[in-house]
This record gives structure tokens, sequence and C-alpha cells, in this order.
């Protein structure tokens, strides 16, 4: 297979707006129906890209996301990596450059499990040496609400026209039947809402009512996955700020609205704030940490640190997203 520059046009705008209507997309890229219908259901169809949802943990309840720093044995980070990324409690699983050999992002259901978790099960993985935790205090941009940036303000603008709740309560839980439907989203995000109707024995009037509600209350955030490196965006890394407690709501917003961040957050820990950044070149990570990092003075210490391989992202082992031929 092979992506050219529609197909990541295509991808952004599915990333955007991950249960539009092909005809939508269309209509906001300026691409006939048939031609959106065509490409994106080949990369769909061949594993490329995945259309999922993920909760809001924090806000439903469904676990305390943590991120981890692992120092494992030489010679042991893949095994290391696979165990981990086994475990259905993990989100992501990166390896990568620096002090830590693997960075993992764990959602366990309570405080109570998150304890056993560090103290025993991580722990005995053989070829952990060290880890390092860092407990999510607050999200100010998740890799669900991330674009590649191949489109333009007003693209963007027509797949989203809706602006997000900005006084959200900080925990909302789901009632049995929101429940249902979210399984049914986390494992397809793009189910028709007849579908929903069907399978749940529902009206498709109130399955398109609870599905509609579940995301304009983002208590589920749809997600279509795909591997940053195949829209030209080859260079991964995971930064760690420190941050002045008085600047930390401003520091995070301002990056997690930068096109390049695909996830930010502030956590527990030596350090405060957590981004990973997605960069086409070396070169272009370099003016992001310059220019864009550089400029506040809040921030008194980084410690970036290079993604070399996912091996799991947002729930999905790697080997269910395929890779392909990148062509200009």
């Amino acid at each position: 297979m092979q992506v050219d520059v529609l197909d990541r046009r295509l991808v952004a705008a599915l990333q955007v707006a991950p249960r539009a209507s092909w005809g939508e997309i269309g209509r906001a890229v300026g691409e006939h129906e048939r031609t959106v219908a065509r490409r994106l259901q080949r990369l769909i169809a061949e594993g490329v890209v995945r259309v999922t949802a993920i909760y809001d943990d924090l806000r439903t309840g469904h676990g305390r996301p943590v991120h981890l720093h692992v120092q494992v044995r030489p010679g042991t980070a893949t095994q290391v990596a696979k165990a981990l990324a086994d475990r259905p409690d993990t989100r992501s699983v990166y390896s990568l450059t620096g002090a830590a050999d693997i960075g993992c992002e764990l959602v366990p259901p309570s405080r109570d499990e998150l304890h056993r978790i560090l103290s025993s099960q991580v722990s005995d993985i053989d070829g952990v040496l060290q880890t390092q935790t860092q407990v999510v205090l607050h999200t100010f941009r998740t890799v669900a609400e991330w674009h590649a940036p191949y489109l333009t303000e007003r693209e963007v603008a027509e797949l989203r026209p809706g602006r997000p709740a900005e006084c959200l309560p900080d925990e909302e839980g789901l009632s049995p039947l929101e429940q249902e439907i979210a399984e049914l989203l986390t494992a397809d995000g793009r189910i028709a809402f007849t579908a929903v109707a069907e399978r749940l024995d529902i009206s498709v009037p109130t399955a398109r009512r609870r599905v509609t509600s579940l995301i304009e209350r983002r208590l589920l955030l749809p997600r279509a996955e795909v591997e940053p490196a195949l829209l030209g965006l080859e260079v991964e890394a995971m930064l760690w700020l420190k941050v002045r407690p008085h600047g930390l709501d401003l520091v995070g917003q301002e990056l997690a609205a930068h096109p390049s961040v695909r996830y930010c957050a502030a956590t527990t820990g030596t350090h405060s704030l957590i981004v990973q950044v997605v960069a086409a070149h070396e070169a272009a990570l370099y003016r992001f940490m310059t220019g864009v990092v550089g400029r506040h003075d809040e921030i008194t210490d980084v410690d970036l640190t290079l993604i070399t391989r996912a091996h799991k992202r947002g729930h999905l082992h790697k080997s269910g997203l395929l890779t392909l031929e990148r062509t200009p």
C-alpha cells in the first residue's frame, strides 16, 4: 500500500471527526464523497487506521492514569515492553532514549489497585530494574483530540463546528445503558446508530441521543489512530517539564494548543508536565524546543526523550496498526 498527500489530508479529517460521514469529510476538504469513501475504507480495511474511542478515565471513574518510566536490565527491553503491552490496563507502551528504557501509560481501575500493580506486578516482570511513577492530575489534551497538521482552520471548523463545554464536572459516572453504548464505541468508533439500537434493543433516536450526549459531555472521545510516521511525522518525543506552580495551567493550555502536541497532562513526580510531540524532522523538534518551550519562563527544567518504537497505542497493539510505503 501507498499513502499520498490526499490520504494524509483525509486521515487528518477523520482524526478531527472520527464519526463524520464520507460526505461530510468530502465537503470539508473539497473532495468527492466516492473518493473519500474509497480511500478511507481501504485504509481502515487494511488496518492502517483504526477508529475507536477512549474514556475520560478520571471523570468517568474508569481508572486513574499514571505514567511509568521503566529502567530494564540490558537485553530485556523487548520482552519487558511486550509484558507491559499485554496487560489490559496499559494504554500505551513506548521504547525511549534517555535514562528510562520504556515509557508506559497505565490506567488502573482504582487507587488501591495502583498500589498493588506498582508494589508487586510491574516489579515482578523479569528484566525490570527500577520504575518512576507520575500520576496524572489534569489532562490538557488527549491523543484523541490531536490531528495531523494538513488541514486549514476553515476545514477543521467545518468538521468540528461545536465548541466543547468549558465547565465540566470533575466526576460524572455512566448509566448502565451509557456503559453498554461506550463499550460498543470503544470496539468500533464508527458504529452506526442503527447498529447500536439493534445491539442494545433500543430505538434509533435513543441511540443517537445517547451517543451524542456521551461525546458532547466528553466522557467518551472518538479516536482515529494511525502511526504518525505514516503521516510524514517521523520524530516522536516525550518532554518532561518542571513548571512553576503559578504558571502550570497557562503553560499546559498553550502547549496543548500547538499543532505538534499530541498529548499534554499535569502530573505528580519530579516533573509537573508531560508533553508528547511529533515532528517531521529533528530540526523541527529543535525549533519547537527553542521557539515554543523556550519562551516560557515558568519552565525551569526539561527532560527530552525520543520514542524509538511504539509497542502499543490507545489500547491497540502495534501489530494491529499496519505500516505502509510513504510517497511524496
